[in-house]
């Protein structure tokens, strides 16, 4: 099987796995702290989905991105 090079690799990097998976986790924990009515922690999930875009914005940077892909891919 053969890699489409005209296919830009949308979230085929560990960069963009680790920053969608820190993302889901925080708007899971905001979600349940605004059922809960916790102003507070609504605002420290927001801050951790600041974060998750960071550390992908970071690790694509460092060589973990879709055009710098350090990791070689599987060929599934």
């Amino acid at each position: 099987m053969s890699i489409d090079m005209s296919d830009p690799g949308h979230g085929h990097s560990p960069a963009a796995w680790t920053a969608v998976i820190i993302m889901l986790v925080a708007f899971t924990i905001g979600t349940t702290a605004f059922f809960f009515e916790l102003p507070w922690l609504v605002w420290a999930s927001f801050g951790l989905l600041l974060a998750g875009l960071v550390v992908g914005y970071v690790m694509s940077k460092v060589g973990y991105g879709v055009n710098t892909m350090t990791a070689t891919p599987h060929g599934h």
